[in-house]
């Protein structure tokens, strides 16, 4: 089952586990150094990946929003964006989940209880009509006729895949990989901004009740409905900086509320960890690149509000 895939993979790699952090200390401003930023931030921006600059004394930070799922005919500039993250002092990357070998088994334990509903209950039980309707109108002529026996997590992702186009790992690199890439081979510091641990991933995949992920269905369909056109639609938009309709767009919308960033448990616990980074971040000195989700950055009350409300000017495409 290709949902019960990705799920594993998001236990593992959350963000795969970054370079070890090594203590800096950053060396004052120079004229020099301040020709090299100007230079990290048109290799930034040349590279067609929507971004963010906010700078204060001889602290910058150069926020990048990543989407996953690129399709390859949606062609952007990657090398750029590596170019201008092997020049960064520092660089954030998304949460480290780390799984151990026992909750890998756990999970194939209990993949059963994950994938399946409960009991002898049916979709139906946990949709709204209007809803219901809508999935059956999708999944006619759907070969695999038990779908309305299956996890509405697994369902939704299998929607996501199957029907709307979101091709997580088979498709064209995304930011992340590439800041991660340029990061490595320039050995520079790289950081996760926290860690999400393996077995609080799983507890809450096997624990958290059905209607926990109601949403998560919901905005699948609607993705689903859009198609696999709306997907590259969103590529095409992150491509351009057109930011507010990538965050609103239907799949974005549906990711937002599944698993793990749909969780009532770990969600806040991500969002609170790149609110974390991000202060630390703008009270260090030299140039720190962050790379994100862009509808993290860019969400109501996400990390771009967050800094404009603190007074900070922010240089970028517009996010709302």
């Amino acid at each position: 089952m290709k949902s019960v895939a990705v799920v594993a993979s998001i236990l593992l790699t959350l963000a795969p586990v970054a370079s070890p952090a090594i203590a800096q200390t950053a060396p004052p401003v120079t004229q020099d150094d301040a020709v090299e930023l100007d230079e990290v931030v048109v290799l930034a921006r040349r590279s067609g990946a929507p971004m963010w600059t906010v700078t204060r004394g001889d602290t910058t930070l150069i926020l990048v929003g990543s989407i996953r799922s690129i399709p390859r005919d949606v062609t952007w500039h990657p090398d750029a964006l590596e170019e201008a993250a092997a020049k960064a002092d520092l660089i954030l990357l998304p949460q480290e989940g780390r799984a151990s070998f026992s909750d890998l088994l756990r999970v194939i334990w209990r993949m059963r209880t994950i994938s399946q509903l409960p009991g002898d209950t049916t979709t139906a039980d946990y949709l709204s009509p209007e809803y219901q309707a809508r999935l059956e109108a999708l999944m006619a002529g759907d070969r695999d006729q038990d779908w309305r026996r299956k996890s509405l997590l697994m369902l939704g992702l299998d929607l996501m895949q199957d029907k709307a186009g979101f091709r997580a790992g088979r498709e064209g690199q995304d930011a992340i990989d590439v800041v991660r890439r340029a990061g490595r081979r320039a050995r520079t510091d790289m950081r996760p901004v926290g860690i999400v641990r393996g077995d609080e991933m799983v507890e809450s995949l096997i624990s958290a009740p059905q209607t926990v992920h109601v949403p998560c269905v919901e905005r699948a369909i609607a993705a689903a409905e859009a198609g696999p056109e709306s997907s590259r639609d969103r590529a095409i938009d992150w491509r351009a900086f057109r930011v507010p309709e990538v965050v609103n767009s239907p799949i974005e919308q549906a990711l937002n509320v599944c698993w793990p960033w749909g969780d009532p448990e770990i969600a806040p616990q991500l969002h609170q960890q790149w609110a974390a980074a991000v202060e630390t971040a703008m009270i260090s000195p030299g140039t720190t690149m962050g790379v994100a989700p862009v509808r993290l950055l860019a969400e109501e009350g996400g990390v771009l509000d967050s800094l404009k409300a603190r007074g900070f000017e922010i240089v970028g495409p517009e996010w709302k």
